[in-house]
C-alpha cells in the first residue's frame, strides 16, 4: 500500500482518482475475501491479521490453494529473514551483555526459522506438501523460543515480530492442511 500512496502525490487530480481506486479496491478485497481466503482465515487465531497479511500480496484475489501457500510461506520467510537481519543490527548496537545473550539466542532461533521456511518453499516447488505444516511449526517454535528469551522484560524488542511470525506460520500450516486433508 505504501507504493500506492506515493502515486497519489505525483499529480493531484489524477493521483487522487488513482489513489482512491487502488485503496478502495484493496479494502474491498479485504472486506469481501474469496471463499478460499475466508475458509483459511476463519481457522486462524486472528482473522483480521490473516486477511491483511494475505491481501498484502496482489495475487491473493485470484489465488488457488497452491498460490496461496506460496504467498503465506513467502510472507513468513520475509518476516523471518528480515527479523534475522534486524537482530544482527541490534547486536551491533547493544552493549548490555544480557541483551546480547538474548539477541544471540534469537538470532539462532530466526536462522532456524529461515531454514525451515526455505525448506517449505523447496517442498512447494517440488509439489511435496506433507512436510509443510511441520516446517511451519518449526518456524513458529523458533519465534516462541526467541520470545521466551526475553521473559520478564518489560518491552521485549522482538515481541511484534515474534507474534507476526507465529501468526504467519499458523496461516501456512492451515493452508498446508488443504493439501494433505488433515485437520
Amino acid at each position: 500500500m505504501a507504493g500506492h500512496h506515493s502515486l497519489c502525490i505525483l499529480h493531484p487530480s489524477l493521483g487522487f482518482l488513482l489513489c482512491f481506486i487502488l485503496i478502495h479496491s484493496s479494502l474491498a478485497a479485504i472486506n469481501e475475501p474469496t471463499e478460499l481466503v475466508d475458509k483459511v482465515c476463519n481457522q486462524t487465531s486472528n482473522y483480521t491479521f490473516c486477511l491483511e497479511s494475505l491481501y498484502s500480496d496482489s495475487r491473493t484475489p485470484d489465488a488457488d490453494p497452491y498460490t496461496l501457500a506460496f504467498i503465506s510461506f513467502g510472507l513468513a520467510y520475509t518476516n523471518a529473514s528480515n527479523t534475522r537481519d534486524f537482530i544482527a543490527e541490534l547486536l551491533k548496537n547493544t552493549s548490555s551483555q544480557d541483551d546480547r545473550h538474548h539477541l544471540k539466542r534469537c538470532g539462532h532461533d530466526y536462522q532456524k526459522a529461515v531454514s525451515a521456511l526455505e525448506e517449505a518453499y523447496d517442498d512447494l516447488n517440488s509439489e511435496t506438501f506433507f512436510e509443510l505444516a511441520k516446517l511451519a511449526g518449526h518456524a513458529s517454535k523458533a519465534s516462541d523460543h526467541c520470545q521466551a528469551a526475553f521473559k520478564g522484560t518489560s518491552s521485549p524488542p522482538l515481541a511484534r515480530r515474534n507474534h507476526d511470525l507465529k501468526s504467519l506460520c499458523e496461516i501456512g500450516a492451515i493452508i498446508a492442511k488443504l493439501f494433505t486433508g488433515s485437520s
